[in-house]
């Protein structure tokens, strides 16, 4: 793919237009397809299946909200709108039902129990944060059980991975369809995370009791959940401090539970990290002391009262054994994960057997399960760019948020409504194929443009084409920025691994028309995928044909696999390619990111390609469609005029594969 005199490379080795979707819609039924319904997708409508779209199922949704704050603050937008979602059972990694997670609160759940919106504990930057459950599913796989040193024991399918102290591991071997062996746990193998989680106390009449002495003892808060506990535990009025004077003579662990229980929410600090419990009464002090002593809870005693110790782990143990009502996930918040651990596998083994395993999207992309950091689904880069491109289930199960509209304008006439940038396509493509049919964009074009709010679209659908005088009349109302990705001009090659996506030619069709109208438009060139598509003729040629569609301006950008997007890509290249697998395993050996080397050598064959067509923006000292080594930057028109700078790219969304 290189021409001759070129310097070579440090590699080893039709339109999808509105009446496409006219269909018989509303005479579907949602009968058939109740099997394959989201379970416990919010406010689902109907599940509906057409002939049009083959095993694609849509689920209609009436939706709470559509206006969503963007987490982190490295992209030029800090709000997004997003009518149709990706499959939320695109799951590769599941654990048994019954595998509780760390809550927000300190608390756990059953995996099966969470609900989306739900606070979890995630990892960010090697601390534990507090991050939301955004999909949640079931599936049936083959499970296996992990035993560790300490008696954990998880029960999830081979595939799932644990954060080990060398890095990410799945918990058997194979090649999850990928181009190299997958990391995978061993005996031995040190896993990272909190520790196991203990059981929940037992709620019987001496842990009942057991409560109310130490709570009423304790010095009664007016905190009214532990004030609802105390009336029922005591089936009535809450106790008097006089009816707790002659104590147990002997009491025993569930008493003991409960005693620390009602003590802590009765005078129970966190702070810094420390639990402490204190009072003034020195037979209640005296009592506490003696509890912890009999349930082995490490603890000192200070001047302040007594401090619960050994870490974090402890910390968890005493939270979980006692039950205390009042939520402290503020001992776990910001706390440093460890990376080196006694948590060391002791055994894997197969069940033998098929179960129902579950599983999560976060914030994080990770969760903590059973005391240990677990890697949670990666449904195709968390839906982005859906436009059924790829991946059977993330292709067939969509989500669209039938009040879209109804929801937004609600939403933007709200007081505390700051008319901030929004952008659209960011997570799922607004102007897919669907879109044909629900027609939900115009709707949130006028609502946005009445309301003063500057947006912009970022699409690979030619759907955008209907919209264009609607888009043209908003922009004389407020900043709009519109981008469109074009990867390639090879349609064979976009057909594999793009299908049902609008072809290149119809792409630059697009943004010819988008310009023409007076509307800005810039285009990614992204991804560019290293052997395939990064020769000079290649890239020239596609350059050339996006400079003669009139594009304001260009960010090139090359592969970045994701997991999730890295299986589907690696499966299709050993299957079509297979001379480049080992190449591929070379550049992506570090990660999602090609290798540094090679996106030196991308940047220095693009510059001069985008000065030869006049592409070549700058503003300031940032090189406009030139990638570096970490993000380019958006290409000039994608955004509205008043998006700030720096405008680095995340790559995250521009991850069409």
């Amino acid at each position: 793919m290189t021409s001759s005199g070129d310097t070579g490379t440090p590699f080893d080795g039709d339109s999808n237009t509105c009446s496409n979707v006219v269909m018989r819609w509303d005479g579907q039924k949602d009968g058939a397809d109740r099997q394959q319904a989201l379970p416990g997708l919010p406010g689902l409508v109907r599940s509906v299946r057409t002939p049009e779209f083959a095993d694609v199922v849509f689920h209609e949704v009436r939706a709470k909200s559509v206006l969503n704050k963007v987490a982190g603050g490295r992209l030029p937008f800090g709000w997004t709108v997003n009518p149709y979602r990706g499959c939320t059972h695109g799951c590769t990694y599941c654990l048994a039902g019954d595998t509780p997670v760390l809550l927000a609160d300190g608390r756990t759940k059953p995996i099966a129990d969470l609900s989306v919106g739900e606070e979890v504990f995630g990892t960010f930057e090697g601390r534990y944060v507090r991050t939301r459950v955004r999909a949640h599913w079931s599936t049936v796989k083959p499970a296996y059980r992990i035993t560790l040193e300490d008696g954990t024991q998880v029960v999830a399918s081979g595939d799932h991975r644990f954060l080990a102290e060398d890095g990410w591991r799945h918990l058997t071997a194979g090649r999850c369809d990928d181009f190299e062996e997958r990391p995978f746990l061993a005996k031995g193998t040190r896993l990272v995370g909190t520790g196991r989680f203990t059981a929940p106390p037992t709620v019987n009449d001496d842990y009942r009791r057991g409560y109310l002495w130490g709570l009423v003892r304790g010095g009664l808060p007016g905190d009214p959940d532990v004030l609802a506990r105390a009336r029922e535990y005591a089936a009535g009025p809450v106790p008097r401090e006089s009816d707790f004077i002659e104590w147990p003579t002997v009491p025993g662990d569930d008493w003991s539970k409960g005693f620390l229980a009602g003590l802590f929410d009765a005078r129970g600090t966190a702070s810094g990290g420390d639990l402490v419990l204190s009072s003034s009464d020195s037979a209640v002090f005296d009592a506490a002391v003696l509890a912890l002593t009999r349930l082995k809870i490490g603890h000192v005693v200070e001047v302040r009262g007594v401090r619960i110790t050994g870490g974090l782990a402890e910390r968890l143990r005493f939270l979980h054994l006692v039950g205390p009502v009042v939520a402290r996930g503020n001992c776990v918040e910001g706390v440093a994960v460890p990376r080196e651990t006694r948590l060391a596998v002791a055994a894997v083994e197969a069940l033998g057997v098929t179960r129902t395993l579950y599983d999560i999207t976060t914030g994080t992309g990770d969760f903590v399960a059973n005391g240990l950091v677990s890697h949670n689904c990666f449904a195709r880069n968390t839906h982005t760019y859906l436009d059924l491109d790829a991946g059977h289930d993330f292709d067939t199960q969509v989500v669209v948020k039938v009040n879209a509209v109804e929801v937004l304008s609600a939403q933007l006439k709200a007081r505390t409504w700051r008319r901030e940038h929004v952008a659209m396509g960011t997570n799922t493509d607004p102007y897919q194929r669907a879109e044909g049919r629900y027609a939900l964009m115009p709707g949130i074009i006028r609502a946005l443009a009445e309301s003063g709010t500057p947006f912009s679209v970022l699409t690979k659908g030619t759907v955008l084409s209907r919209d264009i005088p609607l888009l043209a009349e908003a922009a004389r109302q407020v900043p709009v920025g519109i981008g469109v990705s074009i990867p390639l001009l090879d349609r064979d090659l976009q057909s594999g691994l793009e299908p049902g996506t609008p072809s290149p030619q119809a792409r630059l069709e697009l943004v010819r028309k988008v310009r023409e109208a007076g509307l800005p438009c810039g285009v990614f060139v992204a991804p560019v995928l290293p052997g395939l598509t990064d020769g000079v003729d290649e890239l020239g040629a596609l350059l050339g044909e996006i400079a003669a569609a009139g594009a304001s301006g260009v960010t090139v950008l090359p592969l970045h696999l994701r997991p999730g997007a890295r299986e589907w890509f690696a499966r299709w290249l050993v299957r079509e390619r297979p001379d480049l697998a080992d190449g591929y395993r070379k550049l992506y050996a570090r990660g999602s990111y090609v290798d540094a080397k090679y996106r030196r050598w991308l940047a220095a064959r693009i510059q001069p390609l985008l000065r030869e067509h006049g592409l070549d923006v700058k503003r300031g000292l940032e090189e406009v469609g030139v990638p570096g080594d970490d993000d380019g930057v958006w290409p000039e028109g994608s955004l509205p005029s008043t998006a700030p700078f720096p405008r680095g790219v995340d790559r995250e969304q521009l991850t069409l594969l």
